[in-house]
């Protein structure tokens, strides 16, 4: 007969630090850690889902996470008018222009971006975005984020303010010490 109950939370502190040694709990009932572990859960859910929808975009566009990030930048730019060059590319993201000249050759072997001289620095070049990758783009990783922002949207101010805030603290535990 299969276990009909369901399994205990990986993300319960009940569970995985029992005697509080690491997770104090001090101060909360049965009903605040429950409404805790659930809010992990939904972001641990929501990873999920973001990180299926992106392998997604990536096998759908034939790419890398580092050339997807590369084209939305391109296309970001592109979007406000700026002018796109490889040492922009690499100091976005971080990587050397050796590695931006490999990714830009990649991308342009694939029919995703264009070089062409550009226009007021005869020493550098500009990139864009060909037209079918931002069509395909636009289907993919826009319409995603478009239903994102829509979530958002149907918060109230206050209630935006306090998931940002929430989402800040959490992204400000990376530096802090463990």
């Amino acid at each position: 007969m299969p276990d009909t109950e369901s399994q205990p939370s990986m993300l319960d502190p009940r569970v995985m630090d029992p005697d509080e040694e690491i997770v104090h709990r001090a101060g909360m009932d049965e009903r605040d850690v429950d409404q805790v572990v659930r809010v992990l859960e939904a972001l641990r859910g929501w990873h999920e889902t973001e990180r299926r929808m992106s392998e997604a975009s990536r096998r759908y566009m034939k790419l890398g996470e580092t050339d997807m990030r590369a084209l939305r930048f391109i296309i970001a730019m592109q979007n406000h008018g700026r002018i796109v060059t490889p040492g922009a590319i690499a100091e976005h993201l971080g990587i050397t222009t050796a590695s931006t000249t490999k990714l830009i050759d990649r991308l342009a072997a694939g029919g995703h971006v264009h070089r062409f001289p550009h226009p007021s620095d005869r020493r550098s070049l500009a990139i864009e975005v060909s037209v079918e990758t931002r069509r395909a783009a636009r289907e993919t990783v826009g319409r995603s984020h478009a239903r994102r922002f829509d979530a958002a949207a149907r918060l109230t101010p206050k209630e935006r303010e306090i998931v940002a805030r929430f989402l800040d603290d959490l992204a400000s535990t990376e530096h802090e010490p463990g």
